[in-house]
């Protein structure tokens, strides 16, 4: 079985959610290329990823922003040659991924978290209370993959070869107009082994800032929210953990004030180790937290920022 996985690239370089979705291809049992749709840059850097066999290159520049309505019939092109297509279960594959399935007329399997057979995959649903295993019958496999479930193969290592591809170029449907995205110093949400994230019971944004901010700040942390905290205006989106935000798993999460409705747990319950600090003895918080501490947090997060 022969796999295309597409690169996610950040700021013209390969993101580390590739690397997942690389080492999830390399289960299925069978050579595995990547597609890098922009710079050159980009696909050299893909070229050294341990394991991949082969970088596909498109450079057009009607690929350069990665543009779902002009990536995935290039994709669809391609697949002739491939058994499965592969992308990290981010918001660019999640674009990408379910318009490559449509044209090819399979179904997608979304979000896996295993491969159990050539065909055979583990999922997570009811927001990840309980995990389904599902076999595929169609001819090509369409899948995303949960990036935090897989290891990351190494970015060094590889000597794959660079082959420059061609598709049907701009599908004429949208157009790139810019991008405003948040600048931090701070590790990102999902690729940061270390999150301090605050909830709802922080009050409001300046609050969130004075208790979650120097916490952060000593750990080195990146900082997350819970959907809550996100509607009440007090971070950006961005920063949302849960269903309906970012699926991390990082060495340590430190939830701050976060209740742990379902839909949050289910973003977060995969990290290594979980610490909470609550009031609330009975919250949800603590059934999945390796560590609890119940005490108010306007008293707790200062003094354990004092210590540290």
């Amino acid at each position: 079985m022969t796999a295309l996985v597409l690169a996610e690239l950040s700021d013209g370089a390969v993101a580390p959610a590739t690397l997942s979705a690389v080492t999830a291809a390399a289960q299925l049992g069978g050579q595995v290329h990547v597609l890098v749709a922009g710079a050159q840059g980009a696909a050299d850097e893909a070229a050294k990823i341990a394991g991949v066999e082969k970088v596909l290159h498109a450079g057009d520049a009607a690929y350069a922003d990665m543009l779902a309505e002009n990536v995935a019939p290039l994709v669809a092109g391609l697949m002739d040659g491939y058994d499965a297509f592969l992308a990290p279960a981010t918001t660019t594959g999640k674009n990408v991924a379910p318009r490559v399935a449509a044209l090819l007329d399979v179904m997608q399997v979304s979000d896996i978290l295993s491969v159990e057979g050539p065909k055979s995959f583990t999922r997570p649903i009811y927001a990840g209370n309980a995990i389904a295993t599902v076999e595929s019958s169609d001819a090509k496999l369409v899948i995303t993959v949960r990036t935090t479930a897989f290891d990351k193969a190494d970015a060094e290592g590889g000597s794959a070869s660079v082959e420059s591809v061609s598709g049907p170029g701009d599908a004429g449907l949208s157009s790139f107009v810019g991008l405003e995205a948040v600048k931090s110093d701070r590790p990102e949400l999902t690729s940061a082994k270390t999150i301090v994230s605050g909830g709802r019971a922080l009050k409001d944004g300046e609050t969130f800032q004075e208790i979650v901010t120097p916490l952060a700040d000593k750990l080195g942390a990146a900082i997350g929210a819970s959907r809550a905290a996100v509607d009440a205006g007090y971070v950006p989106n961005d920063y949302q953990v849960g269903q309906t935000g970012k699926i991390v798993a990082p060495e340590l999460y430190v939830a701050v004030g976060i209740s742990g409705a379902i839909q949050h747990l289910a973003g977060m319950k995969d990290s290594k180790v979980i610490v909470a600090i609550n009031k609330d003895p009975d919250a949800p918080i603590f059934q999945v937290a390796d560590l609890g501490l119940v005490a108010d947090l306007f008293e707790a997060v200062p003094e354990l920022t004092s210590k540290l």
